[in-house]
């Protein structure tokens, strides 16, 4: 009958892991399954029963977890370079036209041109860098 009640403990954790997704569920599923097994063949007594159990979840959860993590875990994406920069704000240096000019962005100076060629940005005024475009960043004033 214990074996019985590993074997469903095993298969409610093992499903509930669906839900979390950080396989700490999972391992204790597996431990559970484990331990049904054992006490399915061997007949042995419910302390018996929870040092298997402990002992392999101890094992899952200190060997094959950290795999399956380094394994399948997603990692978020984190913009780097020239795509960081979108969406920065930047300080107008030298007026900003359809012709170019220059802004600070990072502490860095690049140098700019406007989002629509018909607008124009003075000395000092606060932009948004919507693209990179080369070595130029594409900025917009904003609403």
């Amino acid at each position: 009958m214990a074996a019985i009640i590993w074997l469903i403990a095993g298969i409610v954790l093992a499903a509930a892991e669906m839900l979390i997704g950080d396989f700490t569920l999972l391992m204790l599923g597996s431990a559970a399954l484990a331990t049904a097994g054992v006490s399915a063949f061997t007949g042995s007594s419910l302390i018996i029963d929870a040092v298997v159990f402990a002992i392999s979840s101890i094992a899952l959860m200190l060997v094959v977890r950290p795999i399956l993590l380094r394994r399948y875990a997603i990692v978020p994406h984190t913009p780097m370079g020239m795509e960081a920069l979108q969406g920065k704000s930047a300080t107008v240096l030298r007026a900003v036209d359809e012709n170019g000019g220059l802004v600070k962005l990072d502490g860095q100076e690049w140098t700019a041109r406007p989002l629509d060629a018909t607008e124009s940005y003075p000395a000092g005024a606060t932009v948004y860098v919507m693209e990179i475009d080369g070595a130029t960043a594409v900025v917009w004033k904003g609403p």
